[in-house]
């Protein structure tokens, strides 16, 4: 275990002796070396393993999921290397769709940002910062019908329709078994 899982474990912990969460929204993320697949997917889907009771979850992901390779061999979990940030974002949104399906009380979804003027984004980002975080917030507490669904991949409050491999279950659960081996969490 490394230093990532212990303070996602210790954020677990605390959470878990409190009521329970309304909604998490996964949103830390990491643009480019070690720290992509740890902080991008493995944190996510521990915190989502440990953490009993969110009604919702979303998890951030990136229109560079498209450019993801569904492929699990050789990734590097625990960030001794740099990582993919489009595989990391495909990863992450396939948990999100995994979630969905494996816990049907839970609406769970991934959110597309837009490439907005963060500091991970940069200045010339021509996104809206605004619309960047409308929809997290949107799916995290509306009662509007359409927040109210679960395995859907966001963009600016619209449905999208994500990478082939993310709605493809055994992928899923080849996804959630290499995480589950790496943390020794199931899901």
């Amino acid at each position: 275990m490394d230093n990532h899982d212990d303070a996602v474990r210790r954020v677990a912990a605390e959470l878990s002796g409190s009521a329970p969460l309304d909604a998490v929204v996964h949103n830390a993320g990491v643009w480019s070396g070690p720290a992509v697949m740890p902080v991008n997917v493995v944190a996510p889907y521990l915190l989502t393993a440990l953490l009993p009771g969110p009604r919702r979850l979303v998890y951030l992901s990136s229109g560079s999921h498209f450019g993801g390779r569904p492929v699990l061999d050789g990734v590097d979990w625990r960030g001794r290397t740099a990582g993919s940030y489009a595989d990391s974002k495909l990863f992450v949104t396939t948990l999100a769709a995994a979630v969905a399906r494996l816990r049907p009380g839970v609406l769970s979804n991934a959110v597309d940002p837009g490439w907005v003027p963060t500091r991970m984004g940069g200045p010339n980002a021509p996104d809206d910062l605004e619309l960047g975080h409308e929809t997290q917030a949107w799916l995290a507490s509306s009662d509007d019908p359409r927040a109210l669904t679960s395995g859907g991949y966001w963009y600016h409050r619209r449905l999208q329709e994500p990478h082939r491999a993310v709605h493809d279950t055994a992928f899923q659960t080849q996804l959630l078994h290499a995480l589950a081996e790496e943390t020794g969490a199931a899901l």
